[in-house]
């Protein structure tokens, strides 16, 4: 996955959770768990995109950056 692919995914995934949040009358249950997995699904997209652009920077192959698992890049926040 290159860097435009994983901007596309961004754009696709910051879509969907506009839509949800944009939603009148709260969500269905059902919805506040993808409106969740969206936000860390999101998260991860961003760390492999900064991953990507750091090891380009500094003369390294971006495509041995990796996505993280959630748990990981969920614990960033504290």
């Amino acid at each position: 996955m290159d860097n435009e692919q994983i901007l596309d995914d961004i754009g696709a995934l910051v879509e969907e959770e506009r839509a949800l949040r944009r939603r009148t009358g709260g969500l269905l249950p059902e919805e506040r768990t993808r409106l969740a997995e969206l936000e860390v699904r999101l998260d991860q997209c961003w760390d492999l995109l900064r991953q990507r652009r750091a090891k380009a920077e500094f003369g390294e192959d971006p495509d041995t950056a990796a996505l993280r698992p959630a748990a990981e890049v969920e614990s960033y926040r504290n």
